[in-house]
């Protein structure tokens, strides 16, 4: 979804017809992102991808007989057989497709995609699914624009804080609700270069993520500091100089994962200089180290998935 955001907000600004699809409910087609979707213009134009293109000529359809005044449609879908092979899916499946105009979702979704920040959108439908109602909710909680039902707030709020993407659909007083997370993307800060390094940032960039390297404390500070919600800080610089004061900076600062690779010896150098500079063992205790969940990790490309896998754990619980 957050690969659409600014191809939506230049077709909003152009007040361009448009239709976006996602999934309401779905059953098989194997591994997936949960956050896919498709923008549909009045052309037949589609950006962003659905079931890998199965469904593309249908949806086109589908949102070009859209009736005026409508603001939602449910439309069924099902692969099967050779559909499945031709799509390059891993198996067959079946899901009711919802379609509502661009014009009815708010701008601040996509505002808040495009920034790459945290956001949820809670759409509720009426019981003949022709009429369809958004709104905002961001970590917090908070809404932005009509009244949400409670329950989808909540869910909403719980799963932007577990930094998990997905959609779910409750049955609430409002009637049937689509919750869909877009948890902002996590930011590998790596500080101390070398082979780990570069393989940390293939990594990220493997699951979509952000990496960026630096050999500096007043670098990784001001990185930490740009985006905390989503920061992650990963120390193999074994400078004084460097790795005290920047974990410093990432334990005071609340980020969700900090990790430092070292021996027990740097580890104890390290935990004596954040003990003089006023941390606790609350504070101290947050560090992963050794770094990487243990996989039985040898080489620099194994330690690098590892380091990734913990930093995918952590943020999820």
């Amino acid at each position: 979804m957050r690969e659409l955001a600014d191809t939506a907000l230049q077709w909003a600004a152009r007040h361009r017809t448009a239709v976006l699809a996602r999934p309401l409910t779905e059953r098989g087609f194997g591994p997936r992102h949960p956050a896919d979707a498709l923008l549909v213009d009045a052309d037949g134009n589609c950006h962003g991808t659905l079931y890998r293109g199965a469904f593309d000529r249908q949806l086109v359809a589908e949102a070009a007989s859209l009736p005026p005044g409508h603001t939602s449609r449910v439309v069924p879908v099902a692969v099967h057989d050779e559909g499945v092979r031709d799509a390059g899916l891993t198996c067959g499946g079946q899901a009711e497709i919802l379609l509502q105009p661009l014009a009815s979702l708010p701008a601040r979704w996509w505002e808040l995609l495009a920034a790459g920040a945290d956001a949820a959108l809670v759409t509720w439908l009426d019981e003949w699914r022709t009429h369809a109602v958004s709104a905002v909710v961001t970590r917090d909680g908070k809404a932005d624009g009509p009244d949400v039902p409670p329950q989808a707030a909540e869910c909403a709020r719980a799963l932007l804080v577990r930094h998990r993407a997905g959609r779910e659909v409750h049955a609430t007083d409002a009637g049937l609700c689509l919750v869909e997370t877009c948890p902002a993307v996590p930011h590998l800060v790596v500080v101390g270069g070398g082979e780990l390094a570069e393989l940390l940032v293939a990594q990220a960039g493997l699951l979509g993520w952000q990496a960026t390297v630096t050999g500096t404390a007043r670098d990784a500070g001001k990185l930490l500091a740009e985006r905390p919600a989503c920061a992650c800080l990963v120390m193999l610089s074994h400078e004084p100089d460097v790795d005290v004061p920047t974990l410093h900076t990432a334990l005071t600062s609340g980020i969700a994962y900090v990790g430092a690779l070292g021996s027990r010896h740097t580890q104890e150098r390290r935990a004596a200089g954040l003990t003089a500079a006023g941390l606790g063992d609350d504070h101290l205790g947050r560090i992963h180290g050794p770094i990487g969940l243990d996989i039985g990790a040898r080489t620099p490309a194994e330690t690098a998935m590892a380091v990734c896998a913990e930093v995918l754990a952590t943020l999820d619980r």
